[in-house]
C-alpha cells in the first residue's frame, strides 16, 4: 500500500511545532519587554542591603491561638512576627522599589544596586534553610515570587540592562532556582483540605521563577498547581478552603487572585491557554469577589459572619484586575472600577504591575 505525502504533511508539521514548543525559551507577557530610558546620571548611593536570612524559618503566626477558622489576629504573635522577618520584607520591598525606579529614571546606580542586593543573599544561600514551620516556608515563597517577578523586568526589557551583568546574574538565577525547587518541595502532595491561597502564591513564585530562569519543569508544575486550584472553585465561584476563613473568607478569595492571575497570564504568554479550567473558574472567583465587594451577602450566608473588609479598601489588593483583565473580556463597570483604583503597584507581584500589563500608558515603550 503506498502512504500518501499529502496525508503526512500535517503529521510531520504538527511534530516540528510541537518539537518548537517544546525548545522555545519561557517569556513573560509583552509588557515585560518595556524599554529603559536610561539615563547616564549615577542617581545616587546605594543602601548597604539588609542581613541575609540564613537562620531557620520558623516564625510566629500572626493567627497563633486563633481557632481553625484562622481569623483572629493575635497582636503579641503579629508584632514578632514582623520583627523576625523585618530583614526580609525589606529586601522583597527594596528589591521592588529599586526595579521600579529604574525602570523610571533608568539610573545605572539602581540597576546595580539591586544586583548587589540580590548578590549578597544569593551567595549567602539565603532563605534556603530546611528547617522551617507553616509561616516560615510561607514567607520563602512570597519572598521569592517578590525577587524573581521583579527580576523579570530587567531581563526581559528590550534595553537589555543585564547584559555586561553575566556573572552577578549567573549567581542570582542559580539561588532563584534553589529556592524555587525549595518552594516546590515545600507545596507538593499536599491534601486537597490544606490547598488554600498558600498554595497558590506558592504557584506564582514558582512560575516567576521559571520564567527567569527558562525551567520548563518548574512552569509545568505552577500549571499543574492552578489546575488544581482552578478546580477548586465551585459552580458558584466560591472557594471552600477560604470560606473556611469566616469573617475574612471574601477577603481571602480576593488574596486568592493575584497569584492565580498572574500565573494564568504568564502561562498564556506560553501557549498554555488557562483561562476556561474547569469551566472559567477564574472568571468565575474574580466575578464572585468583584460582586462580594460591593454586596458581601452571599459571603455573610455562605460563612455565618459578617465580612470584615477592612483590607478591601486598600487598592493594591485589587491588583490582580490587570491580568484578569487581559484575559477576560471585563465589563465597562469593571474597568471603570480599575481604573479608578488603579496604578497598581505591589511588591509580591514584583511592583508596577498596571506597568508591565499596560507599558505605553506611563512612558513604557
Amino acid at each position: 500500500m503506498h502512504t500518501r505525502p499529502w496525508l503526512l504533511a500535517p503529521l510531520f508539521a504538527g511534530l516540528l511545532l510541537a518539537g518548537q514548543a517544546q525548545s522555545a525559551d519561557l517569556v513573560p507577557p509583552r509588557g515585560y519587554y518595556a524599554a529603559v530610558d536610561v539615563d547616564a546620571k549615577p542617581g545616587g548611593h546605594c543602601k548597604a542591603p539588609p542581613a541575609p536570612y540564613t537562620a531557620k524559618l520558623e516564625f510566629r503566626s500572626k493567627y497563633e491561638g486563633s481557632d481553625k477558622a484562622r481569623a483572629t489576629l493575635n497582636p503579641e504573635a503579629e508584632k514578632a512576627f514582623r520583627e523576625k522577618t523585618a530583614d526580609i520584607t525589606e529586601m522583597e520591598r527594596g528589591i521592588s522599589r529599586m526595579v521600579t525606579a529604574y525602570m523610571h529614571k533608568g539610573q545605572r546606580t539602581q540597576l546595580e544596586c539591586t544586583l548587589q542586593w540580590l548578590g549578597s543573599w544569593a551567595q549567602a544561600n539565603a532563605l534556603l534553610s530546611t528547617a522551617y514551620n507553616h509561616t516560615g516556608k510561607s514567607m520563602r515563597k512570597w519572598a521569592l515570587g517578590s525577587m524573581a517577578a521583579a527580576y523579570l523586568r530587567l531581563k526581559f526589557s528590550a534595553s537589555q540592562p543585564l547584559a555586561p551583568y553575566g556573572a552577578q546574574t549567573r549567581v542570582i538565577e542559580s539561588w532563584f532556582s534553589r529556592l524555587a525547587d525549595q518552594v516546590v518541595r515545600d507545596w507538593s502532595g499536599l491534601p486537597l483540605k490544606k490547598i488554600n491561597n498558600h498554595a497558590y502564591w506558592a504557584a506564582w513564585s514558582v512560575m516567576a521563577t521559571a520564567v527567569a530562569t527558562n525551567r520548563q519543569d518548574l512552569f509545568d508544575w505552577s500549571v499543574a498547581q492552578f489546575r488544581v486550584a482552578a478546580g477548586q472553585v465551585d459552580k458558584d465561584g466560591f472557594l471552600p478552603n477560604e470560606l473556611k476563613r469566616q469573617q475574612r473568607a471574601l477577603a481571602y478569595h480576593n488574596y486568592s487572585l493575584p497569584p492565580l492571575a498572574m500565573v494564568a497570564s504568564f502561562a498564556q504568554a506560553n501557549g498554555v491557554d488557562l483561562r476556561e479550567e474547569n469551566h472559567g473558574a477564574l472568571r468565575r472567583l474574580g466575578e464572585k469577589v468583584i460582586a462580594g465587594v460591593d454586596d458581601p451577602d452571599a459571603f455573610d450566608e455562605k460563612t455565618g459572619d459578617d465580612q470584615d473588609m477592612s483590607e478591601l479598601k486598600k487598592h493594591a489588593k485589587f491588583a490582580w484586575l490587570e491580568p484578569w483583565c487581559s484575559l477576560y473580556a471585563c465589563s465597562a463597570a469593571t474597568l471603570e472600577r480599575k481604573a479608578a483604583m488603579g496604578p497598581y503597584k505591589t511588591f509580591r507581584l514584583g511592583g508596577d504591575v498596571t506597568q508591565v500589563f499596560h507599558p505605553k500608558k506611563e512612558g513604557g515603550s
